[in-house]
């Protein structure tokens, strides 16, 4: 058998670890965490420092940057990686021994609750970077929640121990839909846990709102505070939202009327089937006339000679008349009516005041292409969620009670940013969203 002899000037191995160490790098060099460290120092003084704080607090974004499931998961990654000790700020003459016990982080993470405050101004002033990077940011967004399972176990007993979550509930979300043989199906989902409540520019799905409440919180009742914490801390944003598409667990009149009302953002939200006739209505039910809308928003005219129901055209928003406007299919689309002479609306339009529905008619009508097209953009939300899930460890954990849960997703929202604000400098804007896939590390010596 040859030998082989051939010697490369790097391993492919040196390049992997190198490139993997960037990710964490990137996450230390772009957050914000100086107003923490100081506070956190602050508050320690004068006690023991066999653990440095900032040391410490960088192997805990390590973990979460890394997906280690646990603090035993992260120590033994620590304990045989010097290099990755190396970046934290760990001691290099200490070897592993200066990997912090699990005691250490049980205290450490128990004195980062009372800085929910600062992790909190870490999000908001990385959504503002990140709106001066993407002028275009907030444009269109989106609204949705995502439930997460507790690691502890339900309990009636007052007292707290190590086991069981007090501060959870139950939740529940029910999924409908129709079968292609025209048969309907249910599925219903539970979990103990939380919620996080989610608000995510569509375009970049980036967030730049979220809230976390226990896992009964109603879905209708978070999307108008959501709206009202961007105007709060993010005015810039704020004021460049056009449209908000949300699934129809937000669908309400109040939802639709004060999204548009006081925030001047239209409300493209799915629509709940709550008529039990199915018969569509007339707009006008005090007169005898031929022009009916149904539960989704479609408006038709009825031909006064035959009967026929024909669909008519959507021809915009009128925002100073708060009406939209609909054509005569005849005039519209270029069709015969036999009723036309009797018809008083033919050949004619059709304003629709909003105040009919609040519900049913929106700014953007239901009916229209453009509804469709901005309502699938809600999807943007849907990969958040799932990038929580797999990238940053909420499909699996061991987190309980809503403090720690808070925490959680804040640091994990945090880097989700920083990783974010760190690929847009580094002119890798097509990296932005993925915390795996590592720029390769020599494409500059190339």
């Amino acid at each position: 058998m040859a030998k082989l002899i051939t010697r490369y000037l790097f391993s492919w191995k040196d390049v992997e670890a190198r490139s993997d160490l960037e990710r964490l790098k990137l996450v230390l060099e772009h957050l914000p965490d100086e107003a923490l460290m100081e506070a956190m120092e602050k508050r320690r003084k004068w006690g023991r420092d066999d653990y440095p704080i900032r040391p410490v607090w960088n192997s805990v974004l390590a973990g979460i940057v890394y997906q280690h499931p646990s603090i035993d998961s992260l120590r033994r990654e620590l304990s045989r990686n010097g290099e990755l000790r190396g970046v934290c700020g760990f001691d290099p003459h200490r070897g592993s021994g200066a990997v912090p016990p699990p005691w250490v982080y049980t205290r450490f993470l128990e004195l980062l609750f009372r800085f929910k405050a600062e992790i909190d101004g870490m999000f908001d002033r990385l959504v503002d970077e990140l709106k001066v990077l993407l002028p275009d940011l907030g444009f269109s967004v989106a609204v949705d929640s995502k439930g997460v399972n507790s690691a502890g176990k339900p309990t009636k007993k007052a007292q707290r121990d190590g086991r069981r979550d007090r501060d959870a509930d139950w939740g529940k979300k029910a999924y409908h839909g129709k079968r292609e043989d025209g048969t309907l199906w249910e599925k219903v989902v539970t979990w103990f846990g939380y919620k996080i409540h989610l608000l995510v520019d569509t375009k970049y799905e980036m967030p730049i709102g979220y809230e976390v409440t226990r896992a009964s919180a109603s879905d209708t009742k978070h999307l108008l505070p959501l709206v009202e914490g961007v105007k709060k801390k993010h005015l810039e944003i704020y004021k460049d939202i056009d449209k908000a598409a949300a699934d129809k667990g937000y669908d309400s009149e109040e939802n639709c009327r004060r999204l548009y009302d006081e925030h001047e953002i239209k409300p493209v939200i799915d629509i709940r089937r709550m008529w039990r006739d199915k018969e569509a209505k007339l707009l006008d039910p005090g007169c005898a006339d031929n022009i009916v809308y149904d539960e989704v928003g479609a408006v038709y005219c009825i031909c006064p000679k035959t009967g026929e129901q024909r669909p008519m055209s959507y021809g915009g928003f009128e925002k100073d008349r708060m009406a939209l406007k609909y054509v005569c299919p005849v005039k519209a689309y270029g069709l015969r009516c036999s009723g036309s002479d009797e018809c008083e609306h033919a050949m004619k339009s059709e304003r629709v005041s909003l105040e009919i529905d609040r519900r049913i008619f929106t700014p953007v009508s239901r009916s229209s292409y453009a509804w469709e097209r901005d309502y699938k953009k809600r999807t943007a939300v849907e990969r958040v969620n799932s990038r929580l899930d797999v990238s940053f460890g909420f499909e699996k954990h061991f987190i309980r009670g809503q403090r720690k849960m808070e925490i959680r997703v804040g640091l994990a929202l945090c880097v989700m940013l920083a990783m974010a604000v760190g690929r847009i400098k580094e002119k890798r804007q097509e990296l932005m969203r993925s915390l795996v896939k590592s720029p390769a590390v020599l494409d500059k010596a190339a």
